[in-house]
């Protein structure tokens, strides 16, 4: 009966870690064409015509200060989290962790400044990065106060919880082409719908993953 236990919990993990290298993918993907559209751009002082594009030229301090934490954070994230390099190289665990962390606070904060103040998908989408943006920043200041008081477990938690958000932005993508390919909602209604749906998802399934992992020894 354990050892079923354990291998049904060996093939659920392999089934996140997939979803998270597919997500992954997707953002940085995503990213890199974000940088190909951009650059020539700005480095020109022209405008694109696609109107989703056009905040990107416009304010690019600002997305880039998200843009690249973001990358960081996604890479760096799942090496935190995995517990063989917590357990075996604690100090680089560490010291990497400052990093990271450093990396999706300022993604967070622009995240939510951009999102805000240039959101193409309108109120409905600003106010979806405002609310899972804040649950971001929250989820990360809570794990960094818990790893300084020694409580690993709570910090392992809230950095679950806090990449479950980050790593959502893969699955927009995804509800994104739904919405749009069959034509369901105009491409700035389906960002709109899809920040909603797609993080109400992610911070659904990290509370059910938290809740249902046992925390690993150490």
């Amino acid at each position: 009966m354990t050892q079923t236990v354990v291998t049904l919990g060996r093939s659920r993990l392999r089934v996140v870690q997939v979803g998270i290298v597919v997500l992954a993918g997707i953002i940085l993907a995503f990213a890199a064409a974000r940088l190909v559209k951009d650059v020539p751009h700005i480095a020109n002082g022209t405008m694109p015509p696609e109107a989703i594009d056009k905040e990107y030229v416009a304010h690019p301090w600002i997305a880039y200060f998200h843009i690249a934490p973001a990358v960081v954070y996604l890479v760096g994230a799942p090496v935190q989290l995995a517990y063989r390099i917590r357990s075996r190289h604690y100090t680089f665990h560490r010291r990497f962790g400052r990093i990271v962390l450093t990396c999706a606070l300022l993604c967070g904060v622009f995240a939510i400044w951009f999102g805000l103040f240039y959101s193409f998908g309108g109120w409905v989408q600003a106010a979806a990065t405002v609310v899972f943006g804040l649950w971001f920043l929250y989820c990360l200041v809570r794990a960094f106060r818990a790893i300084r008081g020694g409580d690993m477990a709570t910090h392992r938690r809230f950095m679950i919880r806090a990449y479950a958000i980050g790593i959502g932005v893969g699955t927009i993508r995804i509800w994104v082409y739904i919405f749009t390919l069959p034509n369901l909602l105009s491409f700035p209604a389906s960002f709109a719908a899809s920040f909603w749906i797609a993080f109400a998802m992610h911070a659904a399934f990290a509370e059910w993953w938290v809740r249902t992992t046992p925390t690993p020894p150490g």
